[in-house]
C-alpha cells in the first residue's frame, strides 16, 4: 500500500485539499493509497480545514470533518513513501527537517505536470483564489496516481 503525505505551511488550505481530492480519486479508481496531510509550521495545529477549502471539498462530496491541522513529525519521513510539498518553501523546509536518507521521498506537487514542473501551488490563504488552487491540484491527481503506481520516487 502506497502512503502519501501532502504538506503545506499551515495544513488548512492546500494540503488538506490535496489530501481530500486524492482520497476521493483513489476511491473512484480503486487505488491502494493511504493519504494524509501535514504542515511545516505549528501555526494552525488543531485547527479545522479553512472555509475556502471546505467549500471546495463539499462541492466534491469529500468529508473533511476529521481533518485537523497537524505539524509533520520525524516519524512521517520514515512512514510515508511520498512526501509532497505544495511550494518551494515547503520542499525546502521538508528537506531541512528530514534525515538525509529520506530526501528522495520529498517532491514538489507540480513536478509531475508537463510545463509546470518547477511551479508552486499558490497559497489561497494569501491569494484568496481557492478555485485556482483546486484546478491545479485536480490537474495533478491522475499524474501523481500514475507515478505512485509506477513506484518511482
Amino acid at each position: 500500500m502506497t502512503k502519501v503525505l501532502f504538506v503545506c505551511l499551515g495544513n488548512i488550505c492546500r494540503s488538506p485539499m490535496a489530501e481530500g481530492l486524492m482520497r476521493k480519486y483513489s476511491e473512484e479508481y480503486q487505488l491502494e493509497i493511504v493519504v494524509d496531510s501535514a504542515a511545516t509550521s505549528r501555526w494552525e495545529v488543531g485547527n479545522p480545514v479553512y472555509s475556502g477549502t471546505q467549500k471546495i471539498l463539499r462541492k466534491e462530496n469529500v468529508d473533511y470533518s476529521q481533518m485537523f491541522s497537524r505539524q509533520i513529525k520525524l516519524g512521517d519521513f520514515e512512514l510515508f513513501d511520498w512526501i509532497i510539498g505544495m511550494d518551494h518553501d515547503n520542499v525546502d523546509d521538508l528537506r531541512a527537517m528530514a534525515p538525509k536518507e529520506y530526501h528522495h521521498k520529498i517532491h514538489l506537487y507540480q513536478e509531475v505536470v508537463p510545463g509546470k514542473e518547477d511551479q508552486a501551488i499558490p497559497d489561497p490563504w494569501y491569494t484568496g483564489d481557492f478555485e485556482q488552487t483546486y484546478r491545479l491540484v485536480k490537474a495533478g491527481l491522475p499524474l501523481w496516481a500514475e507515478k505512485f503506481a509506477s513506484n518511482k520516487s
